[in-house]
């Protein structure tokens, strides 16, 4: 066979050629001569691969750049194509050297694989796995497992594969399973998956839980129940719900559905009704339940379909088919089939009725109807011990009254009162109730006193046992009958009873039930309707001496002696409370026994009325010195303000109405200092108002003093400041309201509270001048600088500039106030810029006096002061001449005792009392000119 000659070296290769003769075994110039032919065609290539691989036949870089360009050659071509052929036997020859390199085996197998040569692929593999070293073979298994995965392998020839691979690693075991499930093999799937769970030390190296294959299993074994076998199905999924307690309802409806499948429905329902009956979850239950109903469901329509169908049968052959049995002799002839046979002598019997309709739909009608009752017993199963859903549960049997007596003794007997969630108590009295719906007295009666032999956990359950069945023996008019049971209840145990208790040392709740309040007060509820005077007292006293009274059964202790017209002994038990009981407990005693005493007696007893109140202001005092010594240098505890101002509102209401006036000042005065601070405004307003009305107004002056030096807080002095400026200014003493306003403008900030400076500005429109208003801009500035703690020196262009916009201001609020207009172009003169002193200092303000050039003092005018004719230095020598109005003194300057003396002596003769108050009722300057004139 002729060689081409573009085969052959050309010049350029003579160079190549050369030194390969001389060393034709070095792979580094065999490699340059490829690399340098990297252009030419293959097939001269492919000549220089052969002659270098026959002088290197072990060089595996030869070979594998060799191999990877006949399989770039073949890549495009079918895998019918000749060259395949070819490629596989050059894998072939280079395995001969290189069978220890799986890189060169991992390419042929792919090729084969892709070639689908199942035989030879997968003799192929064994020989790799054959030659390679064991640590070597995961590279190996990899293709191999995929390769079997394919279609149109045979499915014994994947099983054999994969349970060699599993001998070699058995922790993908899970891809095998995965594999039979992929090929449908369910019944070695299910082997391999219960072997896996049965493996405690197996590890998911896909990282499930044994749980989920659980799951997994439990659904292979009931989606395939007539494929698997051999397995114990029923002991694998209850051994699963046994072991975890998640999604038990799902495992419990597998178990059921596996049933279904294998058509044992009745075995299917058995499953249904024990799931609903274990699971102690209302997820699980809910799970079951729909479950259960959705098959009942299901196998009602499927019989309602199936008689639908056998009916139109039945009537096609109904003529000919029993007309035909009945001429014939069934015994002799034995012409008939079995199954006629069978339906001929069967026919009519109940039992092998199929059309069972009704009875499948009675049976999905009752099990919708338990369903709240199969629900309460889930919550049940949780905790027995919870009360209230003992409680539902016997609502569900609501007009059985057989089915409720039931439950409530399963109740009483499961409940353990100590781990009860909710009152255990209740269920004995519902319980007890029940018959005495039923008109069982006698019954209820055993129940009750069941109940009351119970260990509750606290004294107060046992006693509402006790005050249930003595109410129920009052409703039905045994009053003889309950007031025996309280008796009966409150009886202390005896001294031999409480030594065998202390000796067993479990003291039960019986022991203390001669000490609970709730059952001695309804029993002296009863003594009260039912029994004497000296038994009602009786119970009262043993209540006091047991020492469990409070306030309120000492207050109705009172009030019964006082019914009963023993008003001493009222107060008696009175005083009794308030030397048991402290603040602030003792608070509703005092106040009622005040109260009663006040009223009993009024001025009879006014020293001892005093006594009791100074007692009871006395024991508050008491109360906080003790809390003050206790807390040993801590901040003192306020106490609320009733605890404490209802008693001196009570005590100056007793001076007022029988006792002194100025003893009640008094009181007023102690009040305003014992109440806490955010209660002293108010109770200073009520000493102001009561002062104004029994002394006058005038003396409100000290009080309201006293108040804005008491130490309240910033917001209350500021409107006691200005009540008490009101007060100045409807008594006409406008200098006295400026100089409180003066002082209260320290309290507040002018961009926090207009409020306040609105008023003052109004004032100074109303009573002041060009000085009084400049000073309250003055301060207003001032009190704005101090808040902000920021302080400037302005120019003296800029005050001037702010003094004319105020200006302006103050001739619009005089405008607005009905000043004449003469008047206002007098200020407006008086106010205008050139009478500014020239030389005042930068930051002064004029206070109403201004230094003149001359030496002489000019002084602003001021329209409210009393204008004197110039030169008269005399006073005697111009009182005719002098006009002076006069204006009457407020009535209420003089208060209530003034008041009080006009009414006396309004009997001893009207006029003399209208010239006398004429004379009460002079002003102020009519006084001082008749002194002058005398």
């Amino acid at each position: 066979m002729a060689i081409a000659q573009d085969l052959y070296p050309s010049e350029d290769d003579l160079l190549y050629e050369e030194e390969l003769l001389r060393n034709p075994f070095s792979l580094k110039l065999w490699w340059r001569y490829l690399i340098a032919r990297s252009e030419a065609p293959f097939k001269k290539r492919f000549v220089i691969y052969e002659r270098a691989l026959k002088a290197l036949p072990g060089s595996y870089k030869l070979w594998h750049a060799y191999l990877r360009e006949r399989l770039d050659l073949v890549r495009n071509l079918p895998v019918t194509h000749s060259q395949y052929d070819t490629l596989n036997n050059t894998f072939e020859r280079a395995l001969v050297t290189m069978h220890k390199m799986p890189r060169i085996w991992i390419m042929y197998l792919q090729t084969l694989t892709n070639q689908k040569l199942v035989t030879r692929t997968r003799r192929t593999f064994d020989r790799a796995l054959c030659a390679l070293p064991v640590t070597q073979h995961d590279r190996i298994w990899e293709p191999y497992l995929v390769f079997v995965s394919q279609k149109g392998i045979p499915i014994e020839t994947s099983l054999r594969v994969y349970r060699r691979y599993l001998k070699y690693d058995p922790s993908h075991i899970e891809d095998f399973i995965e594999f039979l499930l992929n090929s449908s093999l369910w019944q070695e799937a299910s082997e391999r998956l219960a072997s896996v769970l049965n493996d405690d030390q197996f590890y998911s190296i896909k990282g499930k839980t044994k749980h989920r294959l659980w799951l997994e299993l439990c659904d292979l074994l009931t989606r395939h129940a007539n494929e698997v076998s051999g397995l114990n199905v029923d002991a694998i999924i209850r051994g699963g719900i046994r072991k975890f307690t998640d999604e038990v309802g799902r495992l419990w409806t597998s178990l059921a559905e596996y049933y279904i499948r294998r058509g044992l429905h009745e075995k299917a329902r058995d499953v249904f009704e024990e799931g609903m009956s274990t699971v102690i979850t209302v997820r699980d239950f809910s799970v079951i339940f729909d479950s259960y109903s959705q098959f009942e469901e299901s196998m009602l329509a499927y019989k309602m379909e199936e008689m639908g169908l056998s009916d139109e049968e039945d009537d096609e052959g109904e003529e000919n088919g029993f007309e035909e049995v009945e001429e014939e002799n069934i015994h002799v002839k034995g012409r008939l089939a079995e199954e006629d046979f069978e339906r001929k002598i069967l026919h009519g019997f109940w039992l092998n009725d199929k059309n069972d309709i009704d009875l499948r739909l009675a049976r999905f009608d009752y099990l919708m109807e338990r369903r709240p009752e199969l629900a309460n017993s889930v919550l049940l199963r949780q905790n027995p011990h919870n009360v209230e859903q003992w409680h539902r549960r016997v609502k569900l049997f609501e007009g059985n009254p057989t089915k409720q007596i039931l439950t409530y003794t399963e109740a009483v007997r499961t409940i353990d009162p100590m781990k009860a969630v909710g009152k255990p108590h209740t269920l004995w009295v519902a319980f007890a109730k029940l018959y005495e719906q039923h008109k069982d007295l006698a019954n209820a009666r055993v129940i009750f006193d069941k109940a009351v032999q119970v260990n509750y956990k606290t004294v107060d359950n046992l006693a509402s046992v006790w005050c249930e069945w003595a109410e129920m023996e009052l409703k039905h008019k045994n009053f003889k009958g309950a007031l025996e049971l309280m008796r009966r209840a409150t009886a202390e145990p005896s001294v031999e009873v409480k030594r065998k208790v202390a000796a067993d040392g479990n003291e039960p709740v019986q022991m203390k039930l001669h000490k609970s309040l709730r059952l001695w007060t309804f029993y002296v509820d009863l003594e009260e309707s039912l029994g004497s005077l000296e038994s009602t007292r009786a119970v009262y006293e043993r209540i006091l001496d047991l020492r469990i009274a409070t306030p309120q059964i000492i207050i109705n202790y009172a009030y019964f002696l006082e019914e009963h017209k023993y008003f001493e002994d009222a107060f008696k038990v009175y005083e009794r409370g308030v030397k048991i009981f402290k603040y602030p407990h003792v608070k509703d005693i005092w106040v009622t026994y005040l109260s009663k005493f006040v009223k009993r007696y009024g001025k009879n007893k006014l020293e001892r009325a005093r006594e009791l109140f100074e007692n009871a202001v006395e024991s508050r005092r008491e109360r906080d010195r003790e809390e003050m010594v206790e807390r040993a240098g801590e901040e003192r505890r306020v106490a609320p303000a009733d605890q404490v101002k209802p008693l001196y509102l009570q005590y100056a209401k007793l001076e007022e109405d029988y006792g002194l006036a100025k003893r009640a000042m008094k009181v007023y005065d102690q009040a305003t200092k014992a109440v806490p601070n955010n209660e002293k405004l108010s109770m200073y307003e009520i000493y102001i108002s009561r002062a104004a009305e029994i002394f006058g107004v005038p003396k409100t002056r000290e009080i309201y003093e006293q108040a804005i030096e008491s130490g309240l807080p910033d917001k209350d002095v500021k409107t006691m400041c200005l009540k008490y400026a009101e007060l100045e200014k409807s008594l006409g003493e406008i200098d006295r309201a400026r100089a409180v306003y003066v002082f209260a403008s320290q309290y507040a900030d002018p961009r926090s509270d207009p409020e306040f400076w609105n008023k003052w500005h109004e004032f100074e429109v109303q009573h002041g001048n060009e000085d009084t208003f400049r000073e309250m801009l003055r301060i207003k500035r001032s009190v704005s600088a101090t808040y902000s703690q920021t302080h400037f020196i302005l120019p003296e262009y800029l005050m001037q500039r702010d003094q004319n916009v105020n200006i302006d201001e103050a001739k619009d609020k005089l405008k607005e106030a009905g000043i004449p207009e003469d008047e206002m172009a007098a200020l407006e003169r008086q106010l205008a810029p050139n009478t500014v002193a020239k030389d005042r200092k930068v930051g002064f303000v004029s206070a109403g006096v201004e230094s003149q050039s001359d030496g002489e003092i000019k002084t602003n005018a001021n329209h409210e002061d009393i204008e004197l004719p110039e030169g008269s230095d005399s006073d005697d020598d111009d009182d005719d001449n002098i006009e002076i109005a006069q204006k009457d003194v407020p009535y209420a300057v003089f208060g209530g005792l003034i008041r009080k003396r006009d009414e006396e002596e309004k009997n001893g003769g009207v006029d003399a009392a209208k010239d006398k108050d004429n004379e009460n009722r002079l002003g102020a300057l009519e006084r001082i000119k008749r002194l002058k004139r005398n």
